[in-house]
C-alpha cells in the first residue's frame, strides 16, 4: 500500500522539493497552496492531486484532509510547510500583515495539525513535520514577527510529542538556515555577493524526510548548508529535546 503524503505550501520551495522526493519514493501526494497555477504545474509531474487554498483559513485543512480521504483513503505523512516572512515594521504597523503572518505561519499549523489527525488515526498512525526555522530556535532582530511565529511553531511541537505519540502519530519541526527559495528571492543577490551560504530546497527536503522517521517525537532538525541535520538540545530543559544544544546554531531561512 502506497504512502499517502499531504503538503502545504506545495506550489514551489521546500514544499514542492518534499512533493517530488516523496512521490520518487512512490508516495502518493497531496497537495495544498494558494498558487493553483504552480499546483496543477506540480500535481501533473508528480502525479497528485491538489487543491488551492488559503491554509490561515480553518476549512482549507479540513477540506486538504477530505480530499486524502476521498482520493486515497487514508493519510500516513503531513508537511505543514506553508509560510511567510514577517516584514512587519513596529514604528509604521501594518494590522493586516501582522494577521497574515500569524494566520499562515501559527494558525495553518495548528488547523493542520487539527485536521490531520483523526485520519492519521485512522489509518493506524503516521507522522507531522513542520516547517520551523533557525528563528524558531533563536532571535533573528531582522523579522522579529516571522521569528515569534516559527517559535510558537516549535513549542507546539514540542508540547503536541506525547500527547500524540500515545496515538502512535510522531510530530517534528525542521528548522533550517537561510533557503534558496521564493521567501528570501528578494533577499538572494545580497546573500550571494556577501559570500552568505544558501540551503537548496532540496537539502531541507531530505531533512523533512528523515524528520518523518526521526525515532524521538517532538525532534526539532537543525538544517545548515554543509553540515548533516542534527537534532537541536536545550541546555538544561528536560522533556524530549532536552540536553545540550549543538555549537554554531545561526539564523532563520
Amino acid at each position: 500500500m502506497s504512502t499517502v503524503a499531504l503538503i502545504t505550501g506545495a506550489a514551489s520551495g521546500i514544499g514542492a522539493a518534499v512533493a517530488r522526493r516523496l512521490a520518487a519514493g512512490g508516495a502518493r501526494c497531496v497537495l495544498v497552496d494558494l498558487d493553483g497555477e504552480g499546483l496543477e504545474r506540480l500535481a501533473k509531474e508528480v502525479g497528485g492531486v491538489w487543491l488551492a487554498a488559503d491554509v490561515s483559513d480553518p476549512d482549507a485543512s479540513l477540506e486538504a484532509v477530505a480530499l486524502a480521504e476521498r482520493h486515497h483513503g487514508r493519510l500516513d505523512l503531513v508537511h505543514l510547510n506553508a509560510g511567510v516572512t514577517g516584514g512587519v515594521d513596529f514604528a509604521n504597523f501594518n494590522l493586516e500583515r501582522y494577521r497574515k503572518v500569524v494566520g499562515v505561519n501559527i494558525d495553518g499549523v495548528v488547523f493542520g495539525v487539527r485536521a490531520a489527525v483523526p485520519l492519521l488515526q485512522r489509518s493506524g498512525g503516521g507522522a507531522v513535520v513542520a516547517t520551523a526555522s533557525l528563528a524558531g530556535l533563536v532571535g533573528f532582530s531582522g523579522d522579529p514577527v516571522y521569528t515569534m511565529t516559527k517559535h510558537a511553531v516549535v513549542g507546539l511541537v514540542r508540547a503536541l510529542a506525547e500527547p500524540l505519540a500515545a496515538q502512535n502519530i510522531r510530530i517534528s519541526a525542521v528548522c533550517p538556515g537561510f533557503t534558496d527559495t521564493p521567501l528570501v528571492a528578494a533577499a538572494r543577490e545580497m546573500f550571494v555577493s556577501a559570500g552568505f551560504p544558501l540551503l537548496d530546497a532540496e537539502d531541507v527536503a531530505a531533512a523533512v524526510e528523515s524528520a518523518f522517521y526521526a525515532e524521538t517525537s517532538g525532534t526539532l532538525l537543525v538544517v545548515q548548508p554543509g553540515r548533516q541535520p542534527v537534532p537541536y538540545r536545550y541546555a538544561g530543559v528536560p522533556g524530549p529535546a532536552g540536553g545540550q544544544r549543538p555549537p554554531h546554531v545561526g539564523h532563520s531561512e
